[in-house]
């Protein structure tokens, strides 16, 4: 039987009715961009002025894409998911923490997800970003290869001795680490870092990704090069495949500043260069662990079929799946439910310091195309299905 994402019996068994009601009203909301950005504004200024959302907030959109705020919260939504052989990559979803003090207190909490996530069968991924430990304004110097002071030096030894440390816990549990893509304009320090962690890590089985967000023009060729120094170096490469998280940011910046913007030209030259990137590893899985991370339902079935004609199983360690929890769930339980490693990306942390990460999805799900209209259509027509 080949793989279909159309069966909302299997995409939503988890959740009862009232549940399935409330993601569509939340959907229904996210439809409306007016509707969006008026909520985001409100929320912004609420939390300034110390007003009691956050409680609305958990209850809503929360509750639809975050796991949990700790993680023994977080565990219950990761037991959930195991009963439907959905994996998890467990990520703590905190975000703009600055400062010294505040990266070296990150690293123990990372760590303890790790240790967490070793106990329980269904969690092999811990999601990282780079800046979580080390400061936006290095990475800017780096990347533009400034000479470091004698000072910035040794806090750049701090930021690999903090992201190694991770790796080495993650590598000693038998658990994978995923480090995110960030900035084009930070993007050089972070693939050198995490080339030296896959370099010191991927020896025999994988243990460290990067992440190619093929929406930048250059991501695919970097790609090839990157398998190429994995190869020549003596380690499997680990390629988690995005389309992207920053396009609008990155395109305001290179108008700004007079210089290309790195941002293909369109989707449809994104869509070329992911299902390009899906071939390339899939057809070198020998040396490349692959992690497919898109709401995108041809490059999965592309995937999947590629799999497929080189003869491996459903679920090789080679290819694994994931999408946003709260999103894209006939795709998920779907690939699942047919034996292909499918995951849930779970954030999890307390309300108010994910609400930059929540703020994105609503506004992704206003802005890509045909993104709400397939998730209300399918939760539709799933609330049908248990009528009749």
């Amino acid at each position: 039987m080949s793989l279909s994402f159309d069966n909302t019996e299997v995409a939503f068994r988890y959740k009862n009715n009232k549940q399935l009601k409330q993601a569509h009203f939340l959907f229904s909301s996210m439809s409306s961009s007016t509707l969006t950005k008026i909520g985001i504004a409100f929320t912004s200024v609420a939390l300034k002025i110390n007003l009691p959302v956050e409680g609305i907030i958990k209850r809503t959109i929360f509750e639809q894409f975050c796991g949990g705020e700790t993680l023994q919260e977080v565990a219950a939504t990761a037991h959930m998911l195991a009963q439907y052989n959905v994996g998890v990559a467990l990520d703590y979803g905190v975000e703009g923490k600055h400062g010294e003090a505040e990266f070296d207190k990150a690293v123990p909490e990372f760590i303890k997800a790790i240790q967490y996530a070793a106990s329980q069968k269904n969690i092999p991924f811990i999601p990282i970003k780079i800046t979580g430990f080390a400061r936006f304004g290095l990475l800017e110097k780096l990347h533009a290869q400034t000479p470091l002071t004698p000072e910035e030096t040794k806090e750049y030894d701090r930021v690999k001795d903090r992201i190694d440390a991770i790796c080495s816990v993650a590598n000693d549990h038998q658990l994978m680490i995923l480090v995110d893509a960030e900035e084009s304009w930070i993007q050089k320090p972070v693939d050198d870092l995490t080339d030296a962690m896959m370099e010191q890590y991927n020896k025999g089985k994988v243990t460290v990704f990067n992440t190619f967000q093929l929406y930048c023009h250059d991501r695919l060729e970097f790609l090839k090069k990157s398998h190429e120094k994995a190869k020549a170096k003596g380690f499997i490469l680990g390629a988690k495949l995005v389309r992207g998280a920053y396009m609008e940011k990155e395109r305001n910046r290179a108008m700004e500043m007079g210089y290309l913007s790195p941002i293909q030209a369109n989707k449809e030259a994104t869509d070329k260069d992911y299902n390009a990137a899906v071939h390339y590893c899939l057809h070198h899985h020998q040396d490349i662990a692959t992690f497919i991370g898109t709401h995108n339902e041809d490059s999965c079935l592309i995937a999947a079929d590629i799999l497929k004609q080189q003869g491996l199983p459903n679920n090789t360690d080679k290819v694994y799946f994931a999408q946003l929890f709260g999103m894209s769930d006939n795709m998920t339980f779907n690939l699942a439910n047919e034996g292909y490693h499918a995951s849930k990306y779970l954030p999890y942390g307390p309300v108010k310091d994910v609400i930059p990460y929540l703020m994105r999805r609503a506004q992704e799900n206003t802005s890509v195309k045909g993104q709400t209209g397939r998730e209300l259509s399918l939760i539709k027509r799933e609330m049908q299905r248990r009528k009749s």
